[in-house]
């Protein structure tokens, strides 16, 4: 069991939702994100967290709301979403 008390989404004042979640991921993603991470800094011109990268990379990538368009089975939602090359 896990000690974390902050709740696993929460809505923001801006109208967006932050979920929290803990994935496992091989090094050579991390590095990715690192790297992302890295070009987003030196674009933004301020320092990006692996969160701010990983952020801007699903925003980056995002695909209509679900509720805006016609009903599709579960397993092609979730193929739309963005992949990081490398990983399983």
């Amino acid at each position: 069991m896990s000690d974390r008390t902050t709740p696993p989404m929460h809505a923001l004042p801006d109208g967006e939702a932050e979920l929290a979640l803990v994935i496992r991921l091989p090094w050579e993603d991390v590095a990715r994100l690192g790297q992302e991470a890295g070009r987003l800094a030196a674009q933004m011109q301020r320092p990006v967290t692996l969160d701010e990268a990983v952020s801007h990379r699903l925003r980056s990538a995002r695909v209509p709301a679900a509720h805006a368009r016609p009903e599709q089975p579960a397993s092609a939602s979730v193929a739309s979403l963005p992949r990081m090359s490398g990983s399983a």
